[in-house]
């Protein structure tokens, strides 16, 4: 198969993206829209989902809205089922929404821990659930939103860790078991993307002396949407800025690198 700069548009293709009202999920939404697609977009958040509809329509695309929670089974089946029908079969997912709180694992209580495994696992459990019945019979693409704490510890955050790497894991089964159907399950593992609620106060080190961006991520989303991934499933995309393969070593203000900032190397210098 020959690319060309046209496979990279997405023209009248569907996608649908949870957590769309701000950050990634906004990006995402209208970055699927500026490359061509049709999108359905949901959040609690109806001002801000409001505002991205509105911008999906100026790049002359169609839209549906959907005020819900993610966590809610029967309002996900109702969005989908609305979707099909005002766009048409499904072309592209992506689960985007999710979130966390800073707690000692000890301290989170049981409701606590069931919100957590809701929003950021049986939410992706049941979109995915809805879509796939509703999409494209020639295939289609779902796209995974975790964290770079998929992938390493996160004290503090035992439990959402743990729900990001299910889904790291369960989408590698179901690229397995959705492979026939030519449907690809694919992740993106972000960090250092400042997005609503997230400050980068401590500052950078990243092995790119940058913090990332939102279109950083949603550029990600483009590429496993379209023909340029047509062979890409159950992967990976890491949106990091090089610290999954930092791997503990941190760049100092002086481009030098140590493991942690109190690392001292075997020669005895920081």
């Amino acid at each position: 198969m020959t690319f060309s700069p046209e496979s990279t548009l997405l023209t009248d293709r569907v996608g649908v993206v949870t957590g769309a009202a701000v950050g990634i999920g906004a990006a995402s939404a209208i970055a699927l829209a500026r490359f061509g697609a049709h999108v359905a977009i949901c959040d609690r958040d109806r001002m801000n989902l409001d505002l991205v509809a509105a911008e999906i329509e100026k790049n002359g695309r169609q839209v549906a809205v959907g005020e819900l929670d993610v966590r809610d089974r029967e309002a996900v089946d109702e969005f989908i089922q609305t979707t099909r029908k005002q766009l048409g079969e499904i072309d592209v997912l992506v689960n985007n929404a999710g979130g966390g709180f800073f707690s000692p694992f000890v301290d989170i209580s049981e409701k606590g821990q069931g919100a957590l495994v809701a929003e950021n696992f049986t939410s992706v459990t049941n979109f995915i659930r809805a879509t796939v019945p509703n999409m494209n019979s020639a295939g289609g693409s779902i796209i995974n939103i975790t964290s770079i704490e998929a992938h390493r510890a996160g004290p503090g955050f035992a439990v959402y860790s743990a729900m990001k790497a299910a889904v790291m894991s369960l989408t590698k089964s179901l690229a397995l078991e959705f492979g026939p159907n030519f449907i690809r399950v694919n992740c993106i593992a972000p960090d250092v993307i400042p997005t609503p609620g997230i400050g980068l106060e401590h500052g950078v080190h990243t092995p790119l002396p940058t913090a990332g961006h939102v279109d950083d991520v949603a550029g990600a989303v483009i590429y496993l949407a379209g023909s340029m991934s047509r062979f890409v499933t159950g992967a990976t995309i890491h949106v990091d800025g090089g610290n999954k393969a930092a791997a503990g070593w941190v760049r100092k203000d002086d481009g030098s690198y140590g493991l942690g900032p109190n690392y001292v190397s075997p020669e005895g210098t920081s």
